[in-house]
């Protein structure tokens, strides 16, 4: 028997939900975001394989996906309760089969551990699992580790499943641009790239020095292994543990005065601050993101003297951030994350300096 790791996602996992509530927008551009209106300010969460022919994916302002949509796309609000839902029961459907490790990492996503001589076989019972369960198609990478295994999935999809092993990972990866690697962002693709590092390879071969003295000692080291496809193995069934909360919005109208920017950071904050609260746990660091008009975002943090039950305190160290923005700059988002204490013994699975925990 082999060990294996297996990355399950769910293919536009929560366009699929609205598509099975509405069967009707089966095949249509179906768009999720914001209060599903395209003319306010919000983001698109998910889009349709359909939707995502025009250009249209995740993160992008859903003004800009509706000058991109056909005339027959579906603009949806969205429900974090379907999804919610949803997810338990793809996930309840994953872990009843037998002799699986089950790592949950998202609504939409979770690594599978097994010892197994045909990993392929576990990927398609994986699969049918979850269709049966709730009619919703899904993704499998098989890997030696979870970062390759994560890798995969993409070749896989959708509806698929693919191999990513240290057999095959630069026959496969090698040539390919950094910024296919899991963890390897447009300003990471762009600093690797100023040494001369432009494929997986190169990345593999660089001297860990030089990457080392561009990103620093830990994620110098991660990044110089990733070229290789190294990463963690062990699948960790531990729930986890929330480090944070943050509670952020984007306003209609632009913000343009400081009263007005500190009252709402006082609300984020008092918000964030009771979710913490109510796990019963003191906050440790406030931090404040904030974007700017038209579209630059910038997150800031501070440290508070120490562990915190004090509402105010938190609040108060919130405010102080939103002090050093530019006030002659319209802000059109801001949210607020407060930082909490941690166990010792609390979610010690193996983690990366990119992702957390994977």
């Amino acid at each position: 028997m082999v060990d294996w790791v297996l990355h399950v996602d769910m293919d536009q996992f929560i366009a699929a939900v609205e598509v099975l509530r509405r069967p009707e927008l089966a095949g249509r551009p179906v768009i999720v975001g914001g209060r599903g209106d395209p003319t306010e300010r919000a983001v698109v969460s998910t889009a349709s394989y359909e939707a995502r022919a025009f250009g249209i994916g995740s993160g992008m302002p859903l003004k800009v996906a509706a000058r991109k949509a056909p005339d027959d796309a579906v603009f949806l609000p969205v429900d974090h309760e379907a999804y919610a839902m949803a997810s338990g029961e793809v996930m309840a459907a994953l872990r009843a089969l037998p002799d699986v490790v089950l790592e949950v990492v998202g609504w939409d996503e979770c690594f599978l551990g097994v010892a197994t001589n045909d990993p392929e076989a576990v990927a398609r019972s994986a699969q049918a699992a979850v269709l049966d369960a709730t009619e919703l198609h899904c993704s499998v990478g098989i890997g030696d580790n979870k970062v390759r295994a994560k890798i995969a999935t993409e070749f896989g999809k959708p509806r698929g499943f693919f191999r990513l092993t240290a057999d095959n990972w630069f026959e496969i990866m090698g040539e390919k641009p950094t910024r296919d690697l899991w963890g390897v962002g447009p300003k990471v693709q762009k600093r690797l790239a100023a040494h001369g590092i432009a494929t997986v390879r190169e990345l593999a071969d660089a001297d860990e020095r030089t990457l080392v003295t561009e990103f620093g000692p830990r994620m110098g080291v991660w990044y110089h292994g990733l070229g290789s496809g190294i990463g963690p193995r062990t699948v960790d069934d531990t729930p986890w543990v929330a480090r944070s909360h943050s509670r952020e919005t984007t306003y209609q109208q632009n913000l343009k005065t400081s009263d007005q920017v500190e009252a709402a950071i006082r609300e984020l904050a008092a918000q964030a601050f009771e979710d913490c609260a109510a796990e019963e746990r003191p906050v440790v660091r406030a931090h404040l993101k904030v974007r700017y008009a038209p579209f630059e975002t910038r997150t800031i943090g501070r440290k508070l003297p120490g562990p915190t039950t004090d509402r105010e305190e938190f609040v108060t160290a919130a405010v102080a951030l939103g002090a050093t923005l530019d006030p002659d700059r319209e802000i059109r988002l801001l949210g607020v994350r407060a930082e909490m204490t941690m166990s010792d013994d609390a979610d010690d699975a193996e983690r990366t300096p990119v992702r957390g925990r994977i």
